[in-house]
């Protein structure tokens, strides 16, 4: 039964054409354009509660870094004025007048607490962050030599073996004690050893995906083993490597903070410093606020920091773009 293509109303030119048929056109594949980073953002961005968490983290980079550039902060100040010291934030508030400096009330050399805090969570944080961008940079790059490399293999499972069978906080307070407490020998204790964990956690990943097919098939084309490392295997572990970071950064804060606390950290009023000089406060009545308003920041700065990297290893992970 032949149909009738009159009635559709079109000629036969309309309604049959030749096309050109190629062979390039025919080999091409429709599909929809893929940026990683813009699906990393996106997928971070979906979330409310990592935009919430991201602000927390914004305003804790402002009031470490911006805010002491813009405020004149004296730590004895007011050193002979007795009415001035350990001033609850009311009391404090009431005495000065209101002021964003006095919302934490005073110190023990009568000093505005929340000055001090955050010019100490600057020290702290920058403290974290260098040691974090040296750590995982030495460790990621000889993580990724080390599962790639049989003799790399052999030497740093022995020295793996055997520092990570020393306590890392006794490493540090033994360094920090024979260089003696500055900012350089605390970022030098913090990373002399503090990278090997995080070469091998890089190393085992690596080991888990370096025989895949398109490895082998570049060994078999000649490429040598430390581009293989970094052009194959690194950009796959974005996820794992941010993961590390999100874990690592605030541990430094908290190591800090622990050395200053048995009096064997910072001479500079870090947050470590400023929680130890405040231990007193802690058990004398209407002197608590003291000590607690610096170490909560210290836990608040810790929590932003690693919920952000953790939402980012999350969001980097591409599994989470479809």
């Amino acid at each position: 039964m032949e149909y009738d293509y009159s009635k559709l109303g079109l000629s036969t030119q309309e309604l049959f054409s030749r096309q050109d048929h190629s062979d390039l056109e025919s080999e091409k594949i429709t599909a929809p354009r893929y940026s990683y980073w813009q699906s990393v953002f996106k997928v971070f961005f979906r979330k409310k509660l990592n935009i919430v968490i991201l602000i927390l983290l914004a305003a804790v980079i402002l009031f470490c870094y911006l805010y002491p550039t813009f405020t004149e902060y004296d730590r004895f100040g007011q050193l002979l004025s007795s009415d001035a010291k350990h001033l609850m934030p009311g009391a404090a508030i009431e005495q000065f007048g209101f002021s964003i400096k006095w919302i934490l009330g005073t110190g023990n050399a009568g000093n505005s607490t929340f000055d001090a805090i955050w010019n100490g969570a600057r020290i702290s944080v920058s403290l974290a962050f260098i040691c974090g961008v040296i750590n995982m940079t030495i460790g990621v790059i000889l993580g990724a030599i080390w599962g790639f490399s049989k003799k790399v293999d052999t030497v740093m499972m022995v020295l793996y073996q055997i520092i990570a069978n020393i306590p890392y906080i006794l490493q540090i307070s033994v360094l920090v004690l024979i260089l003696s407490p500055t900012f350089w020998t605390m970022v030098f204790a913090l990373t002399v050893t503090g990278w090997i964990g995080i070469a091998y956690s890089i190393r085992t990943q690596v080991v888990i995906i370096r025989d895949r097919e398109y490895n082998l098939a570049s060994r078999c084309l000649g490429t040598n083993t430390v581009k293989i490392a970094m052009k194959n295997i690194l950009p796959f572990m974005t996820s794992i490597i941010m993961t590390l970071l999100a874990a690592e950064i605030p541990s430094y804060i908290s190591y800090e903070v622990f050395l200053a606390y048995i009096g064997i950290g910072l001479p500079d009023m870090s947050l470590g410093r400023l929680i130890y000089s405040a231990e007193s406060a802690m058990v004398t009545p209407g002197w608590g606020f003291e000590f607690w308003s610096p170490v909560a920041i210290a836990i608040v700065i810790s929590v932003v920091l690693y919920v952000t990297g953790q939402s980012l290893g999350d969001a980097s992970d591409p599994r989470t773009h479809m």
